[in-house]
C-alpha cells in the first residue's frame, strides 16, 4: 500500500511517499480503508523524536493517530463492525509504527467507534485525539459541573475549540484565550475570548475577579503560573502540554484510547453539540507540508490529510 513513513528521527524532510507492506489484521482489529487522517502536534513531536523515552519506534514508521475510513475486513473476533461501516478512530499503541497516514490502518477495537454520520471524512477525522482529549479533561479529571467557569486556553486550536463546545454543553462559562483574529471564532463555539500575552492575567482577572474554577492547559510554560493564580479557593488545574502542573497542584492528562468515550463524543457530534473546523486539507503525498503548518502552531481547528479513494472491488 502507499503510505508516508520516515526511517529516523528528524524534520519534516524525513516523511517519504511510497509502498510499505500492507498491515495484518489481528483477531481483535479490524482493517480499516482510510479517506482521511488529521494531524496533530504530536504527530511531529514524535518525528523528531521527542517521544522516544515512551514510545518506542519500530522502523519504518508510518505516522498519525487519527483516522476515519470505511471498515474493509474485520478481524475474525470481531462482531462489532462489518464491511462498509464507517468508522473513527485513535488508532495509538504502545510504539511508533502502524499509523494512519496509509491507504489502510489495522485498527484494534478499543481505538474505533462508528464515524457521525452528519460529518464530512475531513471533519470526523479531526475529531477522536482531540475530542478525546477534551473529553477526558473536562468530564473525568476536572470533572466540570454546571455553572462553574472553565478557562480554556488555545481555545481556537484544535483541542481547545472541542474543549470550550463541550464545557458549554456541560453548562459551564467558558473563557478561551485566542488571537484577536480568532475571538469571534471562539464566541461562535459558546466561549468569551481574551487575548494571551502580556498582560493576560489582569485580563482574565478582570473577567473572572473571584477566580476560575478549572483550568484546561493546552499551552505550558509560564501559562501555567498565570493559570495557577487566577484559580478559585478549591480550584482544579490540568495540563496536556507541560507535566511541570503538577508543581502548582495540578495534574497532567496524556489521552488514552478509549472506544466508549470515543462512540460517545460521536453521539455529541450528531446531536450538533460539538463541530470541527478543517483549517486545510493535503492529499497523503503532501503530508510534510501539512506537518510544516502544524509545526507554526496558529491553527484554527484542525489540519487533515486525504487519501485518494475508490469503493473495494466486490
Amino acid at each position: 500500500m502507499k503510505a508516508i513513513s520516515y526511517s529516523r528521527y528528524g524534520g519534516p524532510e524525513v516523511l517519504a511517499f511510497g509502498e510499505v507492506r500492507d498491515p495484518k489484521v489481528g483477531p481483535d482489529s479490524v482493517l480499516v480503508k482510510v479517506r482521511a487522517a488529521a494531524v496533530n502536534p504530536v504527530d511531529w513531536k514524535a518525528r523528531e523524536g521527542y517521544l522516544d523515552a515512551i514510545l518506542a519506534p519500530v522502523f519504518p514508521v508510518v505516522p498519525g493517530w487519527d483516522v476515519s475510513g470505511v471498515v474493509v475486513r474485520p478481524g475474525v473476533a470481531v462482531s462489532e463492525f462489518d464491511v462498509g461501516d464507517e468508522v473513527i478512530g485513535y488508532v495509538r499503541e504502545d510504539f511508533l509504527s502502524r499509523g494512519t497516514f496509509a491507504e489502510y490502518v489495522a485498527a484494534p477495537l478499543r481505538t474505533l467507534a462508528p464515524k457521525p454520520r452528519n460529518l464530512s471524512f475531513e471533519e470526523a477525522a479531526g475529531l477522536p485525539l482531540t475530542g478525546l482529549t477534551a473529553y477526558q479533561v473536562l468530564l473525568k479529571m476536572l470533572q466540570v459541573k454546571r455553572g462553574e467557569t472553565v478557562l480554556v486556553h488555545a481555545a481556537a486550536g484544535g483541542v481547545g475549540s472541542i474543549a470550550v463546545q463541550l464545557a458549554a454543553h456541560f453548562g459551564a462559562r467558558v473563557i478561551g484565550t485566542a488571537s484577536e483574529a480568532n475571538h469571534d471564532f471562539v464566541r461562535g463555539l459558546g466561549g468569551e475570548p481574551v487575548t494571551y500575552g502580556e498582560g493576560l492575567g489582569e485580563r482574565l482577572r478582570g473577567l473572572a475577579p473571584g477566580g476560575v474554577d478549572a483550568v484546561f492547559d493546552t499551552v505550558g510554560g509560564d501559562t501555567l503560573k498565570i493559570s495557577a493564580n487566577l484559580l478559585a479557593p478549591e480550584g482544579r488545574l490540568v495540563s496536556i502540554a507541560d507535566n511541570d502542573v503538577v508543581n502548582y497542584g495540578g495534574r497532567y492528562h496524556f489521552v488514552r484510547p478509549d472506544a466508549e468515550d470515543l462512540r460517545r463524543l460521536s453521539e455529541l457530534a450528531e446531536q450538533g453539540v460539538v463541530s470541527v473546523h478543517v483549517s486545510q486539507t493535503f492529499p497523503l503525498e503532501r503530508a510534510a507540508d501539512a506537518h510544516r503548518l502544524s509545526e507554526k502552531g496558529r491553527t484554527r481547528g484542525k489540519i487533515v490529510v486525504t487519501v485518494d479513494w475508490e469503493p473495494e472491488e466486490p
